[in-house]
């Protein structure tokens, strides 16, 4: 059964919103300008903040929903305490795996910020919650999406253990973490470098 939910949220994580909701408004492929991410911030630098958000929504929500349905029917699917965590830490991790090399589009994926943001909604709201304004904070202060997402990242294994103290899935939080911050590693260059896009420019042509 657990593998089952860990294979079931790998394959969702796998759909790549940026590229289907691109393809579907007739937009070039998100990765094949500005960072080259299939992600929101990405698709908004076509000047199409509906393409975008509806990207931010599908990422979200496709990270929220498989962690979701463990952690509501878990022990319906007569999963004991120990194996609904277990099972509650690999979907998050898988669905997560799934956004940044997804099966679907050549394991080419994003750096799994709205996905994360996702997980941790669906885990707890309190933990999507003080993760998701930590973004927003240093995002309308500084208005790099990649610094924000740096942070909060960083800051959401500490959330977790202080609000539900150090479990199974608490790890799960830190390997995303964890990931999250390997997948901006080029992001951290370019801060460093103060080269970093800001939120809201626009693309400046194709990537080679």
């Amino acid at each position: 059964m657990i593998f089952l939910i860990a294979v079931a949220s790998y394959l969702i994580g796998s759909i790549s919103f940026a590229v289907v909701v691109s393809r579907a408004m007739g937009l070039d492929d998100p990765r094949s300008y500005g960072s080259g991410n299939p992600g929101a911030t990405n698709v908004l630098r076509t000047g199409s903040k509906k393409a975008a958000i509806l990207t931010l929504i599908g990422d979200a929500f496709k990270g929220w929903l498989p962690v979701w349905i463990v952690v509501k029917y878990g022990v319906s699917f007569g999963l004991d305490p120990v194996q609904h965590n277990t099972a509650i830490a690999l979907s998050a991790i898988a669905v997560f795996l799934g956004h940044l090399y997804p099966i679907f589009f050549r394991f080419q994926g994003g750096k799994g910020v709205a996905t994360a943001a996702g997980v941790l909604f669906a885990i707890h709201p309190a933990l999507g919650l003080a993760t998701l304004l930590t973004w927003i904070i240093i995002a309308f202060f500084f208005r790099y999406s990649s610094l924000a997402a740096l942070v909060a990242g960083f800051f959401a294994p500490f959330f977790d253990v202080f609000l539900f103290g150090p479990n199974r899935i608490s790890l799960a939080v830190l390997a995303m973490s964890v990931l999250l911050i390997w997948r901006h590693r080029a992001n951290i260059s370019k801060l460093l470098a103060e080269k970093e896009s800001r939120i809201g420019d626009k693309k400046k042509g194709r990537r080679a």
